[in-house]
């Protein structure tokens, strides 16, 4: 045993002493002019090593080096620069005088995607005959090859164009390749924009078989959340996995088999872009259960309380005002685009939206939506239109097609006051600016015919209010001995037009059992008010008088509904009507007295008299 030990420590000071020689015999400078040639003969770009390298012996041999940069030939700024670079290298390869390097760490590096870092072609510049370069042949006894990247603490700058600059901070990343070109990757990072942080990490195999000309990739692990201004307060979450192919020429990027999930939504599908001067994308989902609620902190009110929506946290009033809609809508001019959806189902506001499908295509500005169809509270609609922001001003066109849709449900969602209630339907033609409530009450405009069956009007029983005011002027008729707290219609229909807020409706017509009528009106969505003109002809209900009540059943009634929704308010002329009526009994019976007793002094005297009124 004392053999055994005595010869481990004579072995262990071999290697010291053999490893100290080596540090002491190799000056790692007498690699730098080598490295910075074999990079420029290999990639094109310039490596620029400032200081001394000196080696690190533990844990592992390395060389350390102080500040570095990488640049592309003939750009303004370098594509990669750090503060500290680690090379671990091999340490029997040394002794033969090859540098074979395990692992690059950089640490603090700053990664630029600009303008400034991409290479620039002078236009006199010589084209390169076709081959590969010739080697130096004294140099062909060296080999350089990297095992494993690692980067720690790092910034990625990402710009294009004269678009704003994307920060991507805090990047950890490793990468592990074998023999074979295949790599393991792991990534972590953060990126912070108008004041919301994404962090997320990644693990994926990469196949670099024909790197540089292709790279694929397979995401087997992504997770990520969103948090920050205009974020419900405990953010949006989810993993991911999806596969990934990069082509260098036509630069081009294909996803498939892309899974995502965001709070409790799951989306899977595929993806493709074309770079360019004007890129092209094409994305196609689908999913099983998207709850938009979730991911947009929408909260169902309680009764009694307003509409809320989740503890978010609010973007300073500096950085709203900043964030101009107009600006938004003209980055569509910037691509062009297809996006195809389809879900089972949406939850949007509380309203179960079930098998919705999409589809949009963007021409540099003209988005044309072509198909937006779907299931929606008992019916469904379609929802064709286009927005084109190549101008100074957005225009969009839509001409909705509602079928049957319970307008109930849908007030709620919106919190409107439900007033009415009922199966709703509809032909549009509309124009306007902006997707927003705002916008939609002072700006919009269009034409649309509407029908509703089995429609409440709540709060307001229109046959009540006229039996009831006939019954106080004339006590021998009167109405029902009950009545509902609302006006059920078993169908109406009218034409409506929108102007700056206001709709004016015409051609109003609806009936049910007891009564129908006819008018027109207006509603002022602003200030959610309504005056509307009806003539009103109740037919049932009545009891008393049989003459009186067969001449009511005959004789429109005027009424005017106006005021605020949530408090209607009415005007009859139920006496004027009434004495009118009167007046016509009185005559018609004098006139069938006149004409019996025509040939008598009175009947021809109540003749004239008669004619004369």
């Amino acid at each position: 045993m004392r053999r055994l030990l005595t010869a481990l420590v004579i072995l262990l000071v071999v290697l010291v002493a053999g490893l100290a020689a080596l540090v002491l015999l190799v000056n790692p400078n007498d690699f730098r002019a080598y490295m910075v040639k074999k990079v420029e003969q290999r990639s094109g770009y310039h490596l620029t090593l400032e200081g001394e390298l000196r080696w690190h012996v533990w844990p592992q041999l390395s060389i350390l080096a102080g500040r570095m940069t990488l640049t592309a030939p003939g750009a303004a700024a370098p594509v990669l620069s750090a503060d500290n670079m680690r090379l671990d290298v091999k340490l029997l390869p040394l002794i033969s005088h090859q540098l074979y390097v395990k692992q690059v760490m950089l640490k603090n590096a700053v990664i630029r995607l600009t303008p400034d870092s991409e290479e620039q072609t002078q236009s006199n510049a010589p084209i390169a005959p076709l081959g590969n370069p010739i080697e130096d042949a004294t140099e062909s006894a060296w080999k350089f090859d990297i095992d494993n990247l690692r980067v720690v603490d790092s910034l990625l700058i990402w710009q294009r164009a004269k678009n704003e600059q994307i920060n991507v901070r805090d990047i950890n990343l490793a990468l592990q390749q074998n023999g074979l070109r295949q790599a393991q990757m792991e990534l972590s990072s953060r990126v912070n924009r108008d004041q919301r942080d994404l962090t997320f990490t990644l693990a994926a195999d990469l196949d670099l078989q024909q790197y540089p000309r292709q790279i694929g990739a397979k995401v087997t692990q992504f997770s990520y959340q969103l948090e920050g201004a205009d974020i419900p307060a405990l953010g949006i979450k989810g993993e991911g996995s999806v596969q990934a192919v990069y082509q260098q020429s036509p630069k081009q990027l294909a996803l498939s088999q892309l899974i995502l999930s965001a709070n409790d939504s799951q989306l899977a599908g595929d993806a493709s872009v074309q770079f360019g001067a004007i890129p092209s994308y094409v994305l196609n989902l689908s999913s099983s259960h998207l709850n938009l609620d979730a991911i947009s902190g929408w909260q169902k009110k309680n009764a009694g309380e307003a509409q809320q929506t989740a503890a978010m946290t609010s973007a300073p009033v500096i950085a709203d005002q900043g964030e101009d809609a107009q600006q938004s809508l003209e980055l569509l001019r910037d691509f062009n685009g297809q996006l195809n959806v389809q879900a089972e189902q949406v939850l949007y506001r509380g309203l179960s939206i079930n098998q919705l499908v999409a589809q949009a295509d963007n021409q540099q500005g003209l988005l044309a939506v072509k198909t937006l169809s779907g299931n929606l509270a008992g019916g469904n609609f379609t929802l064709p239109g286009s927005l084109d922001a190549r101008g100074s001003k957005p225009v969009i066109k839509l001409q909705p097609v509602l079928r049957q849709i319970e307008l109930g449900d849908v007030l709620k969602a919106f919190g409107m006051p439900q007033v009415l209630t009922g199966t709703f339907s509809m032909n549009g033609d509309l124009t306007g600016d902006r997707f927003t409530a705002s916008s939609f009450e002072h700006r919009w405009q269009g034409t649309a015919e509407m029908t509703m069956k089995n429609a409440q009007l709540h709060g307001f029983n229109i046959q009540q209010l006229i039996q009831q005011a006939v019954a106080r002027s004339d006590n021998s008729v009167r109405g029902q001995d009950s009545y509902q707290r609302y006006t059920e219609v078993k169908q109406v229909s009218a034409k409506g037009n929108l102007r700056n807020g206001t709709i004016s409706l015409s051609e109003l017509k609806a009936d049910s059992e007891l009564f129908s009528l006819t008018g027109t009106g207006t509603l002022d969505m602003p200030g959610k008010q309504s005056d509307m003109a009806l003539n009103v002809l109740v037919t049932g209900g009545w009891q008393g008088d049989g003459a009186l009540i067969a001449l009511l059943r005959k004789t429109p009634i005027p009424l005017r509904v106006y005021g605020p929704w949530e408090e209607l308010n009415y005007q009859l002329q139920v006496d004027q009507i009434l004495r009118n009526a009167l007046q016509d009994r009185a005559k018609e019976a004098l006139n069938k007295w006149a004409e019996k007793n025509k040939s008598s002094r009175e009947g021809q005297d109540l003749k004239k008299l008669l004619d004369k009124l």
